[in-house]
């Protein structure tokens, strides 16, 4: 969202509005090469020069956006308050310093991997919307070895209560008799889609992980971990969805 030259370049801290206002009318402060005028906004990624020398615009640490990355064991659940007393991740999680933790997507109660936290609600907004086609990537373990016909079926739609679902992909990762590991990629967010998927033909899902979240994966990180997101997955996370990086 944009906001006035002043208003930016005050939040940040580098100097009072009326000081910049005055810089303004001064000639000392171009953007992207043409001098700035008193109404000008910035969406941020300008090029700022303050007297010539590059003007480096860091938000104050109210406007600051945060991002998290947890892996939530089973047994925990991602609403804020849950009637039954179960465990909530948010009583587990550190609250952000400024703002709160919004939940990219849900995680049922039986449902382990990979939980991605912001407190930027478009970015959130967005990484959730069907439209964006988020790929979201799980370890399956079932009870059995998946059938030709099965795979075929997972890939072209199987169909559910509230629609025909199905995979991007299917890919067998190993195991042996009653517990054989799947990669499993779609790019919806419904409840409960996978199991689902799997009741729906037939197959019990004894173990359920996602492992990766559009272009952030889980790692080496264990049950109960928490980090925050680098920089570069940040970024990554933005451009997924076609946002500029705050």
């Amino acid at each position: 969202m944009a906001d006035r030259i002043q208003k930016v370049l005050a939040n940040a801290g580098v100097a009072s509005r009326r000081e910049v206002e005055r810089w303004i009318k001064q000639g000392r402060i171009v953007v992207d090469g043409k001098p700035a005028q008193l109404g000008d906004s910035l969406a941020g990624g300008e090029r700022i020069l303050f007297d010539g020398r590059p003007l480096r615009v860091v938000p104050s640490e109210r406007e600051r956006k945060y991002y998290c990355l947890y892996y939530k064991p089973a047994g925990q659940v991602t609403t804020r308050s849950d009637p039954e007393g179960r465990r909530t991740i948010f009583s587990v999680l550190k609250p952000p310093r400024h703002g709160r933790w919004i939940s990219v997507g849900r995680l049922d109660i039986s449902t382990s991997g990979l939980l991605l936290l912001t407190s930027d609600g478009d970015l959130a907004h967005r990484l959730m919307h069907p439209s964006y086609e988020v790929p979201r990537e799980y370890a399956v373990r079932l009870m059995g070895e998946l059938t030709g016909e099965q795979l075929t079926l997972l890939t072209q739609g199987v169909e559910l209560d509230d629609g025909k679902a199905k995979f991007d992909q299917v890919v067998k990762e190993g195991g042996s008799g009653r517990n054989i590991w799947y990669r499993v990629t779609l790019h919806e967010g419904r409840n409960r889609e996978i199991r689902r998927v799997f009741e729906a033909l037939g197959i019990a899902v004894s173990r359920l992980i996602r492992v990766r979240y559009g272009p952030v994966s889980l790692g080496e990180m264990h049950r109960g971990d928490s980090r925050p997101l680098s920089s570069k997955e940040i970024e990554a996370l933005y451009k997924s969805v076609g946002l500029q990086v705050p």
